[in-house]
C-alpha cells in the first residue's frame, strides 16, 4: 500500500472512532450489534451510498452483504469492478430497529461523518443506492425520474440508482439497475 492509501485508511478509521466517541444516535446504537462504517478502496473513484445497515450488515459489520449486497456484487462484476475497486457505505451507520427507514434526525446526525468520508476519499462519482440516500444530497429529485441520470452539484458528480433490494422484489427492476449501473464507466471517462 502506498502512503496516500495508508493515510486515507487511517483518516477513515479516525472518523469511525469519532462516531463511537461522539455517541451519535445513542438509541440506534443501543439496538445495533455494531457500527457499520464502510468498506472498500480509500482511493476509489466511485463511492456507493445506501441508507442504513440491515440485519446481515449489522451482524457482519459491513455494508451490503445480504441479498441486496450479493446483487450489487453481481452488478459491479458486469462492469468489471468488484468491492475492492469501490467504496461502499451508508448514510446511517447503525441498523434501525426492524429495518425501518432512518428518521430525519438520525440522517442529520450522521451526515457530517458521511461528508468527512467523502472528503477523505474524494471520489469522482458518488452513486446513491435508493431514494433515501439520494434525497440527503438531492432532495429535489424523484428516484423514478432521476435513476440512471448523472447529476453535477457543487462540483461533485452523482448517479442515482434504485436500491438493489428493489430487484429482489421486482424482477423487472433487475435490467433497469444493471443498465443504469453500466453507465458508470462512460460517466467516469467524461469527468
Amino acid at each position: 500500500m502506498d502512503k496516500l492509501t495508508i493515510d486515507k485508511a487511517a483518516a477513515l478509521a479516525g472518523i469511525a472512532q469519532a462516531i463511537e466517541a461522539d455517541e451519535v444516535t445513542p438509541a440506534l446504537r443501543a439496538g445495533a450489534t455494531q457500527l457499520v462504517f464502510g468498506v472498500g478502496n480509500p482511493n476509489a473513484d466511485v463511492v456507493f451510498i445506501g441508507e442504513a445497515p440491515g440485519a446481515s450488515e449489522d451482524k457482519q459489520g459491513e455494508p451490503f452483504v445480504g441479498a441486496a449486497g450479493q446483487f450489487l456484487n453481481e452488478m459491479l462484476a458486469s462492469i468489471s469492478l468488484d468491492r475492492n475497486d469501490v467504496y461502499i457505505t451508508n448514510i446511517v451507520k447503525y441498523r434501525p430497529p426492524g429495518n425501518r427507514d432512518p428518521e430525519a434526525d438520525e440522517v442529520e446526525a450522521f451526515r457530517p461523518y458521511l461528508e468527512q468520508q467523502l472528503a477523505v476519499i474524494q471520489p469522482k462519482l458518488v452513486v446513491f443506492l435508493g431514494r433515501h440516500a439520494m434525497n440527503v444530497f438531492l432532495p429535489e429529485l424523484k428516484i423514478s425520474q432521476a435513476h440512471g441520470q448523472p447529476v453535477r452539484k457543487g462540483g461533485q458528480a452523482y448517479l442515482p440508482l434504485f436500491h438493489p433490494a428493489a430487484a429482489l422484489y421486482n424482477s423487472g427492476m433487475r435490467e433497469t439497475l444493471i443498465a443504469d449501473l453500466a453507465r458508470i464507466p462512460v460517466i467516469l471517462q467524461k469527468i
